[in-house]
């Protein structure tokens, strides 16, 4: 089981101001990151994210995604 989180990242310090987070049922990574990558385009969030992180079923981050061509519109 991974935690896929969605998240707003404040440029001034670096903050981030969690969107939403999403379960999903996997014991593989690979697959994990495959779909969080494919919902950060389509979940319909109050607020685009800047970036994702993946974490265990412990809360430790085992991936960071941050698109290189995503600009923040704020």
């Amino acid at each position: 089981m991974f935690i896929i989180e969605f998240f707003r990242v404040r440029e001034t310090d670096g903050a981030h101001a969690t969107l939403d987070r999403v379960e999903h049922d996997t014991t593989d990574l690979d697959n994990a990151k495959i779909r969080a990558q494919s919902l950060f385009d389509t979940l319909n969030l109050p607020q685009k994210p800047d970036a994702l992180r993946i974490m265990a079923q412990n809360g430790d981050e085992v991936f960071f995604w941050k698109p290189e061509h995503h600009k923040s519109s704020e």
